[in-house]
């Protein structure tokens, strides 16, 4: 690939940083949008090694999410198969009960559970997982990074939403002999299959991924709009946790408690995210447009993947519950003496229940892929390709809503980067409230018509009702 190709293409760059493991003619930076992205230190014409369209899932047009799972899996006895969730071999939903595992994560605890009873069991020297960065200096609040110890996997829980990227860590794993586990999302535990096809060293060390449901990736901006709102201007936060369980509010209604310098003194803020703008993640404020083209939703390449049990009969449980897809027989065997021992408290789910925690976000990542991709090949741009096939073949409301989608997530990178050079926080909320009510308006629409369609017109009538109330509430 040359590297003006490359170049061209690099938008829709997952970054997980595994292609400047590959070729040191490309070094990974955080934009002005605080997005990483490839910058590659050679001229248009000159060609990259042919190894990094390989590892990196959307330029990869050789083998996808469904070949590699089917190599790692397929062989292994008692392995099942949904097309929704990939192989598996147990499914669960629940929480770990020992000690406080739960209480310092965002959601049931299983991810730093599997990390400890690896660590424990003697089967990892290290794990591979997103922590704070140590140098108080830079800019950049969050990296990957290694913890060799129970403690240092503990303090290495909770989920963030923050950019990272892979290649600093995974060349300490090329220099530093052991066996790691990682965690990661979709594209960049497939980035790491890929690379591992590639790099024996890489392929003999990583024994374990633990894979996340990830609804998509935030900009650093994110973050520091969510302090900006709350009087921490930009350049004085210094610590955010994205999941602050509220124990008074249902799982899916948490908070998010951020620290920073506000009139010199540092404070610390705990805000219901219902209350900030940008927290909508069906909206997809600081978005990566990465993001939008994989059709990948239960992390099907993972030894095992985690998500939130967003469903009624668990989100009621303010302490946070874990959807568990196991697809290894090691950490198979692992959860179910955590069971046994009465250490983990899961219950035992199929996969009708997996896919009902996760239904809004497979409609969009996978179901509507397919307008995304049919968009882009009506303007002759160039798109990763993908399992799903490009059509316009879904209700026009459900293109609205994506073509707004699509406008919402790009425009709140650049008002926000206006709103900093203005040093004026309203002009951000105002332009992107406008665009945020168009959304509610269309949603609105969406919810009468399901009505109609689910009761007829005491269903209108009900609808208009119960949204009457609301804002007679307001």
């Amino acid at each position: 690939m040359k590297v003006a190709e490359f170049k061209a293409k690099k938008i829709f760059s997952e970054a997980s940083g595994t292609c400047a493991v590959v070729d040191d003619n490309v070094k990974m930076n955080l934009n002005e949008y605080g997005i990483y992205e490839e910058i590659v230190l050679l001229g248009e014409d000159d060609e990259l090694n042919p190894v990094v369209e390989y590892v990196s899932p959307n330029f990869n047009e050789q083998i996808n999410e469904s070949e590699i799972a089917q190599k790692l899996f397929e062989n292994i006895e008692g392995i099942q198969y949904d097309n929704r969730i990939g192989y598996y071999t147990s499914l669960y939903a629940g929480h770990v009960k020992e000690s406080d595992y739960r209480e310092k994560a965002s959601s049931g605890g299983m991810g730093t559970w599997i990390f400890k009873e690896l660590f424990e069991k003697d089967l990892i020297d290290g794990v591979i997982h997103v922590k704070e960065n140590a140098d108080r200096n830079s800019s950049i609040m969050f990296q990957y990074d290694i913890s060799r110890s129970i403690d240092e996997i503990r303090a290495g829980a909770k989920t963030k939403y923050y950019p990272v990227e892979l290649s600093k860590v995974l060349k300490k794993v090329k220099e530093v002999p052991g066996r790691y586990a990682i965690v990661g999302i979709p594209s960049f535990i497939m980035a790491i299959r890929l690379l591992a096809e590639k790099d024996d060293i890489i392929k003999d060390r990583i024994k374990y991924t633990v894979g996340l449901i990830c609804g998509h990736q935030k900009s650093s901006k994110f973050a520091e709009a969510m302090a900006w709102q709350v009087g921490i201007r930009p350049g004085n936060l210094k610590h955010i946790n994205f999941r602050k369980k509220l124990l008074d509010k249902p799982a899916n209604n948490y908070g998010v408690e951020i620290t920073g310098i506000i009139d010199g003194k540092e404070v610390t803020i705990v805000k219901p995210t219902k209350e900030l703008l940008g927290q909508n993640w069906g909206q997809g404020y600081f978005k990566t447009k990465a993001s939008d083209y994989t059709d990948d939703v239960m992390n099907e390449t993972a030894d095992i993947t985690l998500g939130d049990a967003w469903l009624p009969e668990y989100t009621k449980d303010s302490k946070g519950n874990n959807v568990v897809i196991v697809r290894n027989q090691v950490i198979d065997n692992l959860i179910k003496e955590g069971i046994s021992s009465g250490r983990l408290n899961l219950d035992i789910v199929d996969k009708g229940t997996i896919f009902r925690s996760q239904a809004a976000h497979y409609r969009h990542t996978h179901d509507e892929l397919a307008y995304r991709l049919y968009k882009k090949d009506k303007s002759n741009e160039w798109r990763p390709t993908k399992r799903i096939k490009a059509s316009n073949d879904i209700p026009i409301l459900r293109r609205k809503v994506q073509d707004l989608r699509e406008e919402i997530s790009t425009q709140s990178h650049i008002v926000y980067k206006k709103a900093v050079e203005l040093d004026d926080l309203d002009y951000f909320k105002k332009e992107m409230m406008n665009l945020s009510k168009k959304y509610d308006q269309l949603y609105q629409m969406l919810e009468i018509i399901k009505a109609i369609q689910n009761k007829g017109i005491k269903g209108i009538i009900k609808e208009i009702n119960k949204r009457a109330n609301r804002l007679i509430k307001k």
